[in-house]
């Protein structure tokens, strides 16, 4: 593999291009590293406002119209709706998998079938979440399964 660094001219945007003959696993997981540090989260804890790396996020979640980022150790509460997160988090590592919850794939230790044709997800904290049946297609396309 080659890397070729150039410095833009004038006023002219940075910008990373990949060529390939292949999309490869590695090549996705260096996409979803760049796009990652594009982005942090304001949250918060009481009257407390944290910066949130989507890479420390195991999952999102609504409950009575209030949004939840779930950590290792932490829960904190955002201001922006499910959606919002959703279109900011892009198509990385994170994929809807109710209507109500979004989980971050690198975080995943194990899938294991439900009742009705759902999943049950156990993270790398100990805690589950449940996949919906009308996700389990996304989740095992973008897995590869």
């Amino acid at each position: 593999m080659k890397i070729v660094i150039e410095e833009p001219l004038g006023d002219e945007e940075e910008q990373i291009i990949i060529k390939c003959r292949v999309m490869r696993p590695e090549i996705l997981n260096l996409i979803n590293a760049l796009k990652s540090h594009e982005v942090m989260l304001t949250a918060y804890i009481n009257n407390e406002i944290h910066i949130v790396l989507p890479s420390d996020i195991y999952y999102i979640e609504t409950v009575d119209n209030k949004t939840f980022l779930y950590c290792k150790n932490e829960v904190y509460e955002s201001k922006q709706k499910l959606y919002e997160m959703e279109e900011m988090l892009g198509t990385g590592d994170f994929l809807r998998i109710s209507k109500s919850v979004i989980i971050n794939l690198s975080k995943i230790k194990s899938l294991s079938p439900a009742l009705s044709g759902r999943l049950e997800a156990v993270l790398r904290n100990g805690e589950k979440v449940i996949i919906s049946r009308q996700y389990v297609g996304a989740l095992k396309k973008k897995l590869g399964i």
